[in-house]
């Protein structure tokens, strides 16, 4: 039995079809993060759906040996087997604990200096909005933060997917904040 702390996620809730991307992970202690755009669990602002301007994030200073940190944007909700990755950045250095408005912009401009960006799965490395099918109900993004004990080495030419893959295995503590929307 983990003598890590167990909790409940938030948006674990019956209004959406799809799964708890994160139950299957390694349990990690978690990261409190917050935001300027929303609150956790709140419907999102029209900026953060189809504007795609990424919401402000801040977030805890992770565990002692911390040296990078990923922020990804997920939504387990979308009519696929396996979720629509929104943005994946990483490589943030130990020293930066927030990201601005709009950071996510389609031309990085807004990434600290060492960060990288991965395509998500609308091919943009940019913050790409929540935008659910018309019809299809309300869906999650889950705005994930990840400590992570290295400096990730994937080529920029890899998935969201395989990024969440070495957080799984390098991750020291995780944190969500989440909102949702529904066209």
């Amino acid at each position: 039995m983990s003598n890590q702390k167990q909790h409940q996620p938030t948006y674990i809730d019956d209004r959406f079809p799809g799964p708890d991307p994160y139950a299957p992970l390694a349990d990690l202690p978690p990261l409190e993060v917050t935001s300027a755009s929303f609150n956790d669990g709140d419907e999102l602002p029209a900026a953060q759906c189809g504007d795609s301007i990424s919401p402000q994030l801040s977030w805890e200073k992770g565990p002692e040996g911390t040296k990078t940190y990923a922020v990804t944007c997920f939504d387990p909700d979308a009519p696929t087997a396996s979720g629509f990755w929104h943005w994946a950045v990483f490589n943030i250095p130990a020293d930066v604990t927030s990201l601005a408005l709009n950071a996510g912009d389609e031309e990085l401009t807004g990434l600290p200096e060492g960060a990288a960006a991965l395509k998500g799965d609308s091919g943009s490395r940019g913050y790409y909005g929540a935008q659910p099918p018309e019809g299809h109900g309300p869906h999650r993004y889950l705005y994930a933060v990840h400590s992570v004990d290295d400096e990730l080495d994937i080529d920029d030419s890899e998935t969201a997917t395989k990024l969440g893959f070495n957080l799984n295995f390098n991750a020291t503590a995780r944190g969500i904040i989440w909102g949702w929307t529904e066209n």
